[in-house]
C-alpha cells in the first residue's frame, strides 16, 4: 500500500483534488488556510492512502498549520510526495517545490488549474518542464477532475523511483553541506528517518527551526551549528553580504526564472485579467467595505424575508401539524402513558421542533457563506479589512476565522492555526465567540420577526456589526494590556475569482448545515429532555405547575439579575442557563416553558413578555454572552490553557450585561420602549 501526500502552496487546490483522487469531501474554501490538519483518505483504486497537509510556501513553518506540514515530512517520510502547484502562478510556487525535489523521496508534480493559466494566455509545456526537473509531470484542472485518472496511474509507478534534481549552490555552500551530511552520518538512523542528509543539511543552513529543535538533542548538533557559522563568515569574506538563507533562497529564484522562460510562454499573457479588472471595484480603497456590507445585507435578506421566512412557515406547519398529530395517535394506539405523551409531544416534538423550523434559514445562511468562500471574495474581505484590524491589533487574516465564525464558533477556532503569529491566534481564539453563529440565528427569527417584521434582515445585521465592532474594540484592548509586546506581519493568497460549481456549493453547505442536525439529535434532544423534566417535576412533586417547577426556580435565581437589562423573568433566566448547551436550546425552553404548539403560538406568548427594546436587549445578551459548551472544549484544546478558557467565558458573560444594560437603560433614557 503506498502512503502519498499531497503538499503544496495555499488555494492550489488540493483539497479539491484529495476528494476527487479518495471519493470522499474535505472541506473546500477558495481562500488559504482552509485545511488546519492532515486529512487522510483512502485511493479510489485502493491501491493506497493519501494524506492531505496543510498549504505551506516554504518547509520552515510559520504558523501551526504549516508546522503540520513540516512535521510530517521530518516524523512520517512518506513514500511519495505529490507536490500541486498553480499553473498561473508557476515561478511561485516553484519555490517550495525545489525543497521538495530536495527532500529525496519520489515525487509528481500536479499541474493544477491549467485552464485558468490559458485564460490568462500563459501556455505551459508539461513535458519540458518534466525532463528539466527530472519528475513527472501531470496537468490538472482539480475542480472538474480532469486528469486525475492520469495521475492516479503514475502514482502507482512513480513510487518506486527517486527525483534526480541537484541544483548547485555555489562553493561555499556545497563544502558547508558536504560537511554536515559527513556529520549527519554519525546520527542514530531512527532520527533521521530515511530523510536525504542533503536536505537536512540545506535546511540546517537555512536555519529550518523544525529541523534544528528535532535534533538539538544529539550532542552532534554542535558540531553541525559550527558549520553553519563558519559558513556563514566566509560567504560574507567572499564578499557576499546575504545570510545563508538568503544566498540559497537567491540561487534558487534565478534557477526558477531561468525555469519558467524556458517552459512558460507568456507572448500571449493578457494586461488585466477579469480578477485584477473586479478588484478595481470589489477591494476599491473607498467602495470595498460598502460594497460588504451591501453584500451581507443582501445575504441576511434571502436569508430572512425573501427565502428564509416563507420555508421556515412550511416547515412549522408540518411540524405542528400532521407531524405532531400522526405522532399523538401512534402514542394513543400503542396505549402509551399521559407522561410519555407529553414527553413526546410537548418536551421533544416541541422542542426540537422549535428549532428544527429555523433550518432553511441556517442553510440559506450557509450556502451564502459557501459562496463566497468558493468565489474567492474571502480573501479580498481580509485584505480591505487589514488596515482597520492593524489598527485594532490583529490584522486582515483574523477576518477569515472571525467570518467563519458567523457558521459556528468551533471551526473557526480550529481555523486560527493559519494565523502566523501566536499573539494573534490566541486574540483571536478568544474573540471568535463574539461572532454571532448559526445557532443565535433561531433566536434572532424568533424575535426579530415579532418586533421588527419589516427591518428583520436590517436588525440582524446589525447584531452581526456589534459582535465585529466589539472584537476590535476588544482586540485593542487586549492588545494594550496582555499583549503589548507582540509583533504582527500579514501574508494572504489572493486566488482568483471563479464561479462556484454547484456541486461543491451544496457538498459545502451540506457539511456545514449537518453540524447543526448532529445537535439537533445530541444537545438539543438531550437538552430538551432535561428542561421537560426540570419543568414536569417542582419540589412539590410530579406534573408540578410551571410556575412551581424545578425549572422556574432555576430561572428565578437569575430574574433579579436580569431585571435592570430588561428581562427580569424566571423564564428568561432559565432560558439563557440552559442556553449554555447550545445557543438554539433558548428557543427550546421557550416552547416548553410557554407550552405552545407552533412556532405562531410562541411568537404571540412572548409578545406578552417583552417589548421591542427588551427583545433587542435579550438577542444582544444572546450574542455576546458566554460561549456554548462545544465552543469551551475546543478553545481548552486549542489554547491548551483553562486560564484563557475560563477568561472566555468571564469577558463575555461581563461584556454581554454591560451591553444590554446600555441598550436597555439608554433606550428607556431617549423613550423607546
Amino acid at each position: 500500500m503506498i502512503q502519498a501526500a499531497l503538499i503544496g502552496n495555499p488555494n492550489t487546490g488540493k483539497t479539491s483534488l484529495f476528494n476527487k483522487l479518495t471519493s470522499s469531501y474535505e472541506y473546500i474554501g477558495n481562500w488559504s488556510g482552509v485545511t488546519v490538519e492532515k486529512k487522510i483518505g483512502q485511493l479510489r483504486n485502493k491501491m493506497g492512502h493519501l494524506t492531505d497537509l496543510p498549504g505551506i510556501y516554504t518547509l520552515q513553518p510559520l504558523s501551526k498549520d504549516e508546522g503540520v506540514a513540516a512535521s510530517y515530512l521530518m516524523i512520517e517520510s512518506p513514500e511519495l510526495l505529490i507536490n500541486i502547484v498553480d499553473a498561473s502562478q508557476l515561478e511561485r510556487n516553484l519555490q517550495l517545490t525545489f525543497q521538495i525535489l530536495e527532500y529525496g523521496r519520489p515525487v509528481i508534480l500536479g499541474l493544477n488549474m491549467i485552464d485558468v493559466a490559458e485564460a490568462n494566455g500563459l501556455s505551459i509545456n508539461p513535458e519540458l518542464l518534466a525532463e528539466r526537473l527530472g519528475i513527472t509531470v501531470v496537468p490538472l484542472i482539480a475542480r472538474k477532475g480532469t486528469g486525475t485518472d492520469i495521475l492516479l496511474e503514475e502514482i502507482n509507478s512513480a513510487a518506486d523511483t527517486s527525483p534526480q534534481f541537484r541544483l548547485d549552490y555555489g562553493d561555499v555552500i556545497e563544502e558547508a553541506i558536504t560537511l554536515i551530511s559527513r556529520e549527519l552520518i554519525a546520527f542514530p538512523p531512527n532520527c533521521l528517518n530515511f530523510v536525504s542528509e542533503r536536505w537536512l543539511a540545506i535546511q540546517i543552513l537555512e536555519g529550518n527551526p523544525l529541523v534544528v529543535s528535532s535534533l538539538s538533542a544529539y550532542s552532534q548538533m554542535g558540531k553541525l551549528l559550527s558549520i553553519q557559522s563558519e559558513a556563514n563568515d566566509k560567504l560574507r569574506k567572499s564578499g557576499n553580504e546575504n545570510s545563508l538563507k538568503d544566498r540559497i533562497r537567491t540561487i534558487r529564484t534565478a534557477r526558477i526564472q531561468e525555469l519558467c522562460r524556458e517552459v512558460v510562454d507568456a507572448s500571449s499573457k493578457k494586461p488585466h485579467s477579469l480578477t485584477e479588472k473586479i478588484d478595481a471595484i470589489a477591494v476599491h480603497p473607498v467602495w470595498g467595505i460598502p460594497l460588504f456590507l451591501i453584500a451581507m445585507l443582501i445575504a441576511f435578506q434571502l436569508t430572512f424575508d425573501w427565502l428564509g421566512n416563507p420555508l421556515s412557515d412550511l416547515l412549522d406547519a408540518f411540524i405542528s401539524g400532521p407531524l405532531s398529530q400522526l405522532a399523538e395517535q401512534a402514542l394513543i394506539a400503542v396505549g402509551a402513558s399521559s407522561f410519555t405523551q407529553s414527553l413526546i409531544i410537548d418536551g421533544i416534538i416541541a422542542g426540537v421542533g422549535g428549532v428544527l423550523v429555523f433550518l432553511p434559514q441556517i442553510f440559506i445562511l450557509f450556502l451564502m457563506i459557501s459562496f463566497i468562500e468558493d468565489s474567492g471574495y474571502m480573501a479580498r474581505i481580509t485584505v480591505m479589512m487589514d488596515r482597520l484590524m492593524q489598527l485594532a491589533g490583529l490584522n486582515g487574516k483574523a477576518m477569515i476565522p472571525f467570518i467563519l465564525g458567523f457558521g459556528c464558533n468551533v471551526p473557526a477556532i480550529m481555523a486560527s492555526r493559519s494565523m502566523e503569529q501566536p499573539k494573534e491566534r490566541t486574540l483571536t481564539m478568544l474573540l471568535i465567540p463574539l461572532m454571532s453563529c448559526s445557532a443565535r440565528l433561531p433566536v434572532y427569527a424568533l424575535f426579530a420577526g415579532i418586533f421588527f417584521a419589516k427591518q428583520q434582515a436590517l436588525i440582524v445585521l446589525s447584531l452581526y456589526m456589534l459582535g465585529i465592532i466589539l472584537a476590535l474594540v476588544l482586540a485593542k484592548l487586549f492588545s494594550l494590556t496582555m499583549f503589548k509586546d507582540k509583533h504582527s506581519f500579514f501574508m494572504i493568497e489572493l486566488p482568483p475569482y471563479r464561479m462556484p460549481q454547484s456541486t461543491t456549493l451544496l457538498r459545502s453547505t451540506w457539511e456545514k448545515g449537518k453540524g447543526f442536525l448532529r445537535k439537533a439529535g445530541t444537545f438539543i434532544l438531550g437538552g430538551t429532555v432535561l428542561i421537560w423534566l426540570l419543568t414536569y417535576f417542582g419540589p412539590g412533586g410530579a406534573d408540578a405547575a410551571m410556575d412551581d417547577s424545578y425549572l422556574a426556580v432555576i430561572g428565578g435565581w437569575f430574574a433579579s439579575v436580569l431585571h435592570p437589562i430588561g428581562f427580569g423573568t424566571w423564564q428568561s433566566g432559565a432560558s439563557l442557563v440552559t442556553g449554555f448547551m447550545a445557543k438554539e436550546v433558548v428557543v427550546s425552553t421557550m416552547n416548553i416553558i410557554y407550552h405552545v404548539s407552533d412556532t405562531t403560538g410562541l411568537q404571540e406568548q412572548i409578545a406578552l413578555f417583552f417589548t421591542p427594546l427588551q427583545s433587542y436587549s435579550f438577542m444582544a445578551f444572546v450574542l455576546l454572552y458566554t460561549p456554548c459548551l462545544a465552543t469551551v472544549g475546543v478553545l481548552r484544546k486549542e489554547t491548551d490553557s483553562w486560564k484563557w478558557t475560563l477568561f472566555s467565558i468571564g469577558y463575555s458573560l461581563l461584556l454581554a450585561y454591560l451591553v444590554s444594560f446600555i441598550i436597555y437603560q439608554g433606550g428607556r433614557w431617549i423613550g423607546f420602549i
